[in-house]
């Protein structure tokens, strides 16, 4: 077992429910959902298997069925959730060689639930040397009333690759958003190679005005990190105009990484773009 390996199997056996070092919690309301879910996938020589696969709370997992050598896991939501006091976590680790894609069958609605405290929702993510993840849900909807933190805490071996999409949705149909906050910290090789926090929904300030979000709904990002993408050193400009949104595609100066931001009036048009920032990184 590789150094990396290790570490995840020590990470998988730890307690998991406690918040990173540094970091500023909500301790959860007492009626709030405590769930915590694991998958964790190997490569046994031939193709990648998944040991570990627990449902926790809200989270179903279930194997799909796939073809070649990789594994796919889809989580399909148990009960309403995340609500407002809930503390959730799925923590996912593709070992050594392991090829992993998770996706979600349905959109993540962030509802107030019976209180005003904020709700917690955690996804961490760690992958080995030679390894693949494909982290590509739906989208999270930010419901009015709504107050969510949610945080990707990510860690990479150094041949190890990533494809991390993050859609969001400010509000359903006429209504106003709650409050959103999010963080995404990527380490590689234990270096920090992208730590980020975006604010969205009162008591933010400007958080929907022109240098913000200029009206738009619909925001997310696409992150890439491959050893063996071609990263170009300028950034990119995608997006048919203002009213239909814009997103900017820009290498990161800690790797082999781009990273895809963009802001649309819906949920589709923003699935367009980043579709179109991927296969831009690509080379297509």
């Amino acid at each position: 077992m590789s150094p990396f390996s290790q570490l995840a199997a020590a990470r998988a056996t730890s307690d998991l429910d406690a918040p990173p070092a540094g970091d500023q919690e909500p301790a959860g309301h007492p009626d709030g959902v405590r769930a915590t879910a694991r998958i964790r996938a190997a490569h046994n020589g031939r193709v990648t298997t998944l040991p570990q696969l627990r449902s926790d709370g809200p989270f179903h997992l279930r194997r799909m069925r796939t073809h070649g050598k990789a594994a796919t896991v889809g989580i399909i939501g148990a009960m309403s959730a995340p609500l407002g006091g809930d503390r959730l976590t799925l923590d996912i680790t593709a070992e050594d060689r392991a090829e992993l894609e998770v996706t979600t069958a349905a959109a993540t609605l962030a509802l107030r639930g019976p209180t005003t405290d904020a709700a917690t929702y955690d996804v961490r993510l760690t992958v080995g040397e030679h390894a693949s993840l494909r982290w590509l849900p739906q989208p999270l909807i930010s419901a009015a009333g709504s107050n969510l933190r949610q945080t990707y805490t990510v860690e990479l071996a150094a041949t190890a690759r990533l494809v991390l999409r993050e859609e969001q949705l400010l509000g359903r149909a006429d209504e106003e958003p709650g409050h959103l906050v999010t963080r995404i910290l990527v380490h590689r090789s234990g270096r920090t190679l992208l730590d980020q926090h975006t604010a969205y929904g009162a008591p933010e300030p400007g958080w929907d005005g022109p240098a913000v979000l200029n009206g738009h709904r619909a925001v997310g990002q696409l992150l890439i990190v491959d050893p063996r993408i071609d990263v170009r050193r300028e950034a990119v400009l995608l997006g048919e105009g203002v009213k239909d949104g814009y997103a900017v595609l820009a290498p990161l100066a800690g790797g082999p990484a781009l990273l895809a931001t963009a802001i649309a009036p819906s949920t589709s048009q923003l699935r367009k773009m980043l579709d179109e920032a991927h296969a831009h990184a690509l080379g297509r």
